[in-house]
């Protein structure tokens, strides 16, 4: 993916000099789906960068004016035109508006160069602020799933399942809510 432009953000691929930025979100994940993610050293988010810069399905999202990492977002195709998409923020720029810059100008990319006719989204029940931002995104939320995925454990160490809602949008639902 070449370099996508916004505002105020960058989004392209990851480079070496994103480790320090990728350590400060990725330290401590806000969302349990993010825990096979957790690193907790330079070292570490050295050695993830490499996975990134490789796997061309993630992209970094960053400050124009700094370069500053500040997360990331990523899509995966499933055949023939379909694409799961996900992000993950530093919350230090929370209630900024870049999640969802970022995510617009994704999801562009994602129908016009990629030419993706449904994206769709796993979204935790207990995580607010992306069921918003999907929201805000134009996508429709489609259900429900109770006990879905288990990311963690109990204290008596069974797994501890998660209720995820999904959420998703067509390139006409996109493309009418952009002719606005």
């Amino acid at each position: 993916m070449n370099l996508l432009e916004t505002n105020r953000l960058m989004i392209r691929p990851f480079c070496d000099e994103d480790a320090a930025g990728m350590l400060e979100y990725l330290a401590h994940p806000r969302v349990n789906c993010f825990l096979d993610d957790r690193i907790s050293t330079l070292e570490e988010a050295a050695a993830k960068v490499q996975k990134r810069k490789e796997d061309h399905s993630y992209v970094a999202v960053c400050l124009k004016e700094s370069g500053q990492v500040i997360g990331e977002l990523f899509h995966l195709k499933e055949v023939p035109d379909t694409y799961a998409i996900g992000w993950n923020f530093n919350a230090a720029y929370e209630g900024k508006g870049y999640a969802r810059e970022s995510a617009e100008a994704f999801l562009s990319y994602l129908f016009l160069e990629k030419r993706a006719r449904r994206l769709y989204a796993y979204v935790e029940d207990d995580n607010v602020r992306s069921q918003a931002l999907c929201e805000r995104l134009g996508m429709r939320k489609e259900g429900l799933f109770l006990e879905f995925i288990s990311f963690t454990n109990h204290e008596d160490g069974t797994p501890k399942y998660e209720n995820t809602y999904q959420y998703a949008l067509l390139k006409k639902e996109w493309a009418q809510h952009h002719s606005r």
